[in-house]
């Protein structure tokens, strides 16, 4: 037979595996102090470079734009009902939508004028059903709105004067 022991492999395993890590863990530490990763410190950089990448950090983070409120062009023109009418309220009442009544139709006019101007007024200024405050255009003062109001009924037959709405 052989005079090959079981004994002596387990022993020269314990003593090899060990001997393979502490083996590779040298020549790993070897080649990181070879290519400069231990060993070779830098000086700590000076004040201006440290400006200048910080500034260079800034410039690259900086917004590409900035928003600024301009401030208001200038006083308010007031309008008259025809240019109002013509420019916001034809939009739905030109054809009716969502139930408006159309301008210069006496049929869907009628009843409305039947409440008397200051209702009609009151309605446009707060806005009803579908219809938003003053038409969907909030720069638009009282006047304007009750001068638009008047132009409207009037094609439809009412004979409402804007001047005569109590301030």
């Amino acid at each position: 037979m052989s005079d090959y022991k079981q004994g002596s492999s387990i022993k020269e395993l314990i003593i090899a595996i060990p001997g393979a890590i502490i083996g590779f863990t040298l020549l790993v530490s070897l080649l990181a102090y070879l290519f400069g990763v231990f060993g070779s410190e830098k000086a700590a950089p000076s004040k201006e470079e440290t400006d200048a990448v910080e500034q260079k950090v800034v410039a690259n983070i900086k917004p590409v734009a900035t928003i600024e409120v301009a401030e208001a062009a200038g006083a308010h023109v007031e309008k008259s009902g025809e240019e109002i009418v013509k420019g916001t309220c034809v939009a739905c009442h030109g054809v009716g939508a969502l139930g408006a009544p159309k301008i210069g139709n006496a049929s869907d006019w009628g009843p409305r004028i039947a409440q008397g101007y200051e209702t009609l007024v009151k309605h446009a200024t707060e806005g009803l059903r579908s219809m938003p405050p003053r038409g969907g255009s909030a720069d638009l003062s009282d006047h304007e709105v009750a001068d638009a109001v008047a132009y409207m009924a009037n094609q439809a037959g009412a004979k409402f004067d804007a001047a005569s709405l109590k301030k």
